[in-house]
């Protein structure tokens, strides 16, 4: 049972038992060192559970008065705005019992709440992603890694099984379609927030490049080409690489992205495999969620000056992350928007949450949206720049995706 549903018998048995693991949880995740794992916690040591998301941003580490928070307010009602990369409720987790110790941090899936809080928040859409290389990972030492290899036809099946939930969310009316940008004005203007399918790790395409145009119809707009897994198609950042850049499949599957109209996302991948995948790519690229490296702050899962500028020199965007890596608070994550801002240009930045997935969240839940532009207007930025920020510029970038596209935009 979902945690969105406490009140009956049951729930309130598995509410006892949720409190009772906590401590142990803790301990596991504290020895584990959870500095470069990217997952959910809100505590010093504990994994967040729904109730924590719940609590509000009591301290932001700067002063947002009446008038600015309305003004953030406000500008939700004018504008489309994007979460380039998030999981809301943990949606692609299936039932216990969880086999791997990265699945068992991150607690069991409360989409209801999740769709709740988009809708309260006004998220025009957000990417709701899958995570293919899911049943590999573990936590090892200070890392998350992959364990374990994929046996033959595993990570399609996986594929297919959190696709499943994506479109049943879908059906069920829950989240609009997010097929192209029109689907995500739509979404502002009825304030139903619309979910665009991603999937992260290109670990489900094996060897068969035609699961790229699969994919498409299946109505997923954005794939990661790597997570935690060295895949078939390229490094990532946080292991040492193996293939030095993109592999030959991996530029065959960019190039077939181009084709189908998928936006290519190199969050997680090596510089190296970015500069090929740029290199490679006809369209724009994004990185959906990382920040800038700097002198006090050095990590794997950010990038450089220079990384970043290779990205916005092709058009594409970098989804500025609110992670607990070198932020404490929530004012902070804003200093990051506008460093990457400063670096790249404002046509070149976006938000890329992670939500509920993220480590040591400093902006963790979607009833706050509105403190986002709230407080990129109050630190000067014109109404038209941070409209750009907060989805337009990734509304750019989907369009060039999908311009030329063959058929029908979805089957």
């Amino acid at each position: 049972m979902s945690k969105e549903a406490p009140e009956s018998g049951e729930g309130r048995v598995q509410a006892i038992w949720r409190r009772s693991r906590r401590a142990a949880v803790g301990q596991l995740l504290a020895a584990a060192g959870l500095a470069a794992l990217g997952l959910r916690t809100a505590g010093a040591d504990v994994p967040s559970q729904p109730d924590d998301d719940k609590a509000p941003l009591a301290d932001l580490g700067m002063e947002l008065g009446p008038a600015q928070r309305a003004a953030g307010i406000a500008f939700l009602a004018r504008h489309p705005t994007v979460d380039v990369h998030a999981h809301p409720g943990v949606f692609w987790i299936s039932p216990p019992p969880y086999t791997t110790s990265a699945r068992r941090s991150l607690g069991e899936p409360f989409v209801g709440r999740a769709l709740a809080d988009l809708h309260a928040g006004r998220v025009s859409a957000a990417l709701f992603s899958c995570v293919a290389d899911t049943e590999l990972l573990e936590l090892s030492g200070q890392m998350l890694r992959a364990e374990r290899e994929f046996q033959p036809g595993e990570a399609y099946a996986d594929y297919q099984r959190q696709l499943a939930k994506l479109q049943t969310l879908r059906d069920r009316h829950e989240v609009a379609r997010g097929l192209n940008p029109a689907d995500v004005r739509a979404a502002q203007r009825r304030g139903q927030p619309a979910a665009v399918f991603a999937v992260e790790g290109g670990d489900f395409i094996e060897d068969r490049l035609d699961r790229v145009g699969e994919a498409f119809r299946d109505g997923v707009r954005s794939i990661q080409l790597v997570h935690y897994h060295i895949n078939q198609l390229g490094d990532i950042q946080s292991e040492a690489p193996v293939h030095n850049g993109l592999t030959p499949l991996g530029k065959a599957v960019v190039r077939e992205m181009n084709s189908a109209g998928m936006l290519i996302d190199l969050a997680h991948a090596t510089f190296a495999v970015t500069r090929d995948a740029v290199e490679v790519s006809t369209r724009p690229v994004m990185i959906s969620h990382t920040n800038l490296v700097s002198p006090t702050v050095s990590h794997p899962r950010l990038i450089s000056h220079e990384h970043a500028a290779l990205v916005a020199a092709a058009g594409g965007i970098i989804g500025s992350w609110p992670s607990g890596i070198g932020q404490r608070t929530f004012a902070d994550y804003i200093d990051s928007i506008r460093r990457l801002v400063d670096a790249v240009g404002i046509d070149h930045v976006a938000i890329g949450t992670d939500m509920h997935a993220n480590y040591r969240p400093v902006f963790r839940n979607y009833r706050d949206w509105n403190l986002i532009p709230a407080a990129l207007l109050a630190r000067g930025l014109s109404e038209k720049d941070v409209a750009k920020i907060m989805g337009e510029n990734f509304l750019r970038i989907f369009d060039a995706a999908l311009a030329h596209t063959p058929g029908p935009r979805e089957s």
